[in-house]
C-alpha cells in the first residue's frame, strides 16, 4: 500500500465529446486519502462527483492523470486486472441497492466472494455474521421484496464489507431513504468503517451525512474548491 494514502489522485482530467465539442467534467484534480478515514465528496449536480468516484474505483478511465489505489496504478491495468482489483480491494454501496431479486439476503451478501473457491459454509457464516452486525440476523432467508428499503440497503452494506475491502465507495447511499432510515444506514456504515478499518469514500448531496465524515472534499465545475477535515483523522495502527 502507498505510504502516503490508500487513494492517490494526481492531475486527473476527464473529457467527453458532447455534440462534437469537448466537455471537461473533471479538470486537473489532485488529492490523497489516508487509510481508515471517512471522506465525503460533495458538490452540486454536474460538479463531477460521480465521475470522480467511477475513475477512483477503476470503473472508467481518465483522459489524463493517474489513480493509484492501494499501490495499484489503475491507468496501467487491463479490464481483467481492474476487475480483480475491485473484487479484492474495493467495496461498493449504491443508491439503488442493486440486490438480486431471486437471492435471499444472505445469498446476496455472499455473492462477491462465492467465486473465490472459499468453502460454502465459511462464506455463509461470514455473511450471516455481517447481517447480524447490521441488525438483520433474523432476516437471512428473506428476499429483497420482503425487505424494506432501509433493510435492503443494510444488506447492500453487508455485501460491500464481506470481501473485507481496503476501501469502500458509497454513491448516495441514503438517497432513496427517509430521514429515520437514513440515520440507521449511516450508523451501520460508520460503525463498520471503524470496526473493520476500511477507508470510506461517500458521494452525497446530504450536508449532515458529509459532516459526519472525517474529511469533506467539495467539487464545483469539475474542480476542487475546498478540502477540509471535520476532525483530525485517527491514525491507523500498523500491524506486524
Amino acid at each position: 500500500m502507498s505510504t502516503s494514502g490508500i487513494l492517490e489522485i494526481r492531475n486527473l482530467t476527464k473529457t467527453y465529446q458532447s455534440g462534437g465539442q469537448p466537455l471537461t467534467v473533471l479538470n486537473d484534480v489532485s488529492f490523497s486519502i489516508e487509510p481508515g478515514i471517512s471522506c465525503a465528496i460533495v458538490g452540486p449536480s454536474g460538479s463531477g462527483k460521480t465521475t470522480l468516484l467511477g475513475l477512483s474505483a477503476g470503473l472508467d478511465r481518465a483522459t489524463s492523470g493517474s489513480v493509484t489505489l492501494n499501490g495499484f496504478n489503475l491507468q496501467d491495468k487491463s479490464e481483467e486486472e481492474l476487475a480483480a482489483i475491485r473484487n479484492r480491494h474495493i467495496g461498493f454501496v449504491f443508491q439503488s441497492f442493486q440486490l438480486i431479486s431471486t437471492l435471499t439476503a444472505v445469498e446476496n451478501v455472499m455473492v462477491p466472494v462465492e467465486l473465490r473457491g472459499t468453502p460454502y459454509r465459511e462464506v455463509y457464516d461470514k455473511a450471516a455474521g455481517l447481517l447480524q452486525d447490521v441488525g438483520l440476523g433474523s432476516r437471512l432467508d428473506h428476499y429483497p421484496t420482503q425487505l424494506s428499503g432501509g433493510e435492503q440497503q443494510r444488506v447492500g452494506v453487508a455485501r460491500a464489507f464481506i470481501s473485507e475491502p481496503d476501501i469502500l465507495f458509497a454513491d448516495e447511499p441514503t438517497g432513496n431513504l427517509d430521514a429515520e432510515t437514513s440515520q440507521q444506514v449511516e450508523a451501520v456504515l460508520f460503525d463498520l468503517n471503524k470496526k473493520k478499518g476500511t477507508t470510506l469514500v461517500i458521494v452525497t448531496h446530504d450536508p449532515e451525512l458529509a459532516q459526519k465524515c472525517d474529511r469533506i472534499i467539495r467539487l464545483k465545475g469539475g474542480e476542487i474548491i475546498s478540502d477540509e477535515y471535520t476532525a483530525a483523522p485517527e491514525p491507523i495502527a500498523e500491524t506486524t
